[in-house]
């Protein structure tokens, strides 16, 4: 399995999302100005502040060469991982439901929180069961997950935070979605800070894993 995270100006998750790769396969860097993701199998959009968070959060990078090359993969059933602020641009690029508004108390946030794991069926679930629960940190300002109530039975939740924990007033305390396929999926949490015991958790390597326990192509 190879994986390729995608390097914005301004995303600071990148090295970290290279490491959690590589603890499940191969990995390189992917530069945001070029439309080739040279042959990898699943690619994985990291953290940070793309752009500065100029506009809206994720509006500008949608628009990156690279998203085009993003966007033909995902379509053609390719894995795609968005986490934190890769969420919020797949959001804005219509590959995954809802938006990502600002936190209910309009305040940063930065803690390990309880993350269920709502769908086992996907690239990046696979490896996982439904029902379990993940102890993995979220830091975001910008994450509350939002869709109208009537389009709500139409998405498919894959995380939710768990323990009545719903810090930053999500629409039905939801983490992270799908595309309907499965093969695209957003989360705010960060499981590539949680693949090393000494950080307190290592249950983000399940995320990781699960993509390259899926053959290439499938």
């Amino acid at each position: 399995m190879r994986f390729g995270v995608v390097q914005f100006p301004g995303t600071c998750d990148d090295r970290d999302a290279l490491l959690a790769c590589r603890q499940a396969g191969e990995a390189e860097l992917l530069w945001h100005g070029d439309a080739d993701l040279r042959g990898v199998d699943a690619v994985v959009i990291p953290g940070g502040f793309s752009y500065g968070d100029y506009l809206r959060v994720g509006a500008i990078a949608r628009f990156s060469p690279v998203m085009e090359a993003v966007t033909a993969f995902a379509r053609a059933g390719g894995p795609v991982l968005g986490i934190c602020n890769g969420f919020q641009v797949l959001c804005e690029a219509g590959l995954l439901p809802g938006a990502l508004l600002p936190n209910l108390e309009r305040r940063f946030i930065c803690r390990q929180l309880a993350i269920e794991v709502v769908d086992a069926g996907t690239p990046w679930t696979c490896a996982l069961a439904e029902g379990q629960v993940l102890s993995i940190p979220a830091k975001h300002t910008t994450g509350r997950w939002y869709a109208p109530p009537e389009l709500l039975g139409d998405v498919r939740v894959v995380f939710r935070y768990a323990r009545d924990a719903n810090p930053n007033g999500s629409t039905d305390a939801v983490a992270g979605v799908a595309s309907a396929a499965g093969n695209v999926v957003g989360l705010m949490p960060h499981p590539e800070h949680a693949i090393d015991a000494l950080r307190g958790s290592v249950d983000g390597l399940g995320v990781f894993a699960s993509a390259a326990a899926v053959p290439a192509g499938a």
